[in-house]
């Protein structure tokens, strides 16, 4: 099988999708992006985002995937929502499993060659005890596990649904992805909520990771011949302690001096809940959110490294000393 050569992408507008374009384009990959909104990412040049054919269209209007994968060889989805917030669960499930239940069928039907689907440790299931995960984990019922993981989860059945009925798939399972974006979106309102002194912090570990890495695994295993297969994307392991001090240092901020214990955490969610019903903002902390802060889930990465030789992840503290350096320089993205 040829190594496609023109790509359409999902979710190019957002955070992580606009980095798969970047490096996309880098690589020398004719680009089409699937686009709901005329607005596109301030945080990737100009120069490089003319360089993109854009479509209007929508993972949920079947129609319009039929003309946007119209010849490309190649799919990478990174098309997704993510919300902990429960009042968002139907559009969740909506976009995250159905969308990808109908790329998966129109990526069959137009015979792509390649397509790679950007999902996302949650897929995996969290662990309490300070486990640490691998690509083999299987999936349990548990109350640690949010809607977006179960989404993440149903989503990528379809995916390998796809699979067993002739897709060339490969899956990538990133940890939360830190870099410089939207922070009124997805994972960067971590250096939203740091950067106005958000006040509370907990000693639960997690996986993180830069978003060029996980930008440029993507591109490499969209070129690779590996197939069927599922890869952690995760820089380190940190506590979410940790990683608020160091956000807080790169701003020049005050670090969060509240421990939330988990009756803590119950009590702060439910006063957020309490303060956006007032203000119509989202709430900065929601149920899922807050016992998801308190768990200790270690990812393991060594299988990518193992398929990808020459790979290496940027150090976190080097990854969130340039996105605050960014943020700072750039008051469009505050």
């Amino acid at each position: 099988m040829s190594k496609p050569t023109k790509i359409l992408i999902t979710g190019g507008t957002g955070f992580l999708g606009a980095y798969i374009i970047q490096e996309l384009i880098q690589q020398g990959y004719g680009v089409r992006a699937l686009r709901r909104s005329h607005k596109l990412p301030f945080f990737i040049s100009a120069g490089t985002l003319d360089q993109v054919e854009w479509v209007d269209g929508d993972i949920l209007d079947i129609v319009s995937l039929e003309e946007a994968m119209e010849g490309v060889d190649g799919v990478i989805h990174s098309a997704a929502k993510v919300s902990f917030d429960p009042k968002e669960k139907r559009e969740l499930f909506n976009i995250n499993i159905d969308g990808t239940a109908n790329m998966v069928n129109m990526a069959l039907e137009k015979k792509i060659q390649r397509f790679v689907h950007i999902s996302s440790v949650a897929a995996l299931g969290r662990t309490a005890n300070g486990d640490r995960v691998t690509e083999e984990k299987k999936w349990q019922h548990s109350k640690l596990n949010t809607q977006y993981a179960i989404s993440k989860y149903h989503a990528e059945r379809e995916v390998w649904r796809g699979m067993g009925e002739g897709l060339d798939v490969v899956v990538l399972n990133p940890s939360t992805i830190l870099g410089y974006g939207d922070w009124n979106t997805s994972s960067c309102a971590i250096f939203k909520n740091s950067f106005r002194e958000f006040p509370w912090y907990t000693n639960g570990v997690n996986g993180f990771v830069d978003v060029n890495d996980v930008a440029r695994a993507a591109v490499l295993l969209l070129k690779s011949g590996i197939s069927a297969e599922r890869f952690i994307v995760n820089g380190e392991n940190w506590s979410f302690r940790q990683l608020l001090n160091t956000i807080a240092e790169g701003f020049h901020k005050k670090l969060p001096s509240r421990e939330a214990t988990p009756f803590l955490g119950e009590v702060a969610w439910r006063l957020e809940k309490v303060k956006s019903m007032f203000s119509g903002k989202k709430p900065l902390l929601t149920q899922q959110s807050a016992r998801v802060a308190q768990t200790k889930t270690y990812f393991e990465h060594d299988k990518l490294l193992r398929a990808l030789p020459g790979f290496s992840f940027t150090s976190l503290a080097q990854s969130i000393t340039k996105a605050c350096d960014h943020y700072l320089q750039h008051p469009q993205a505050l």
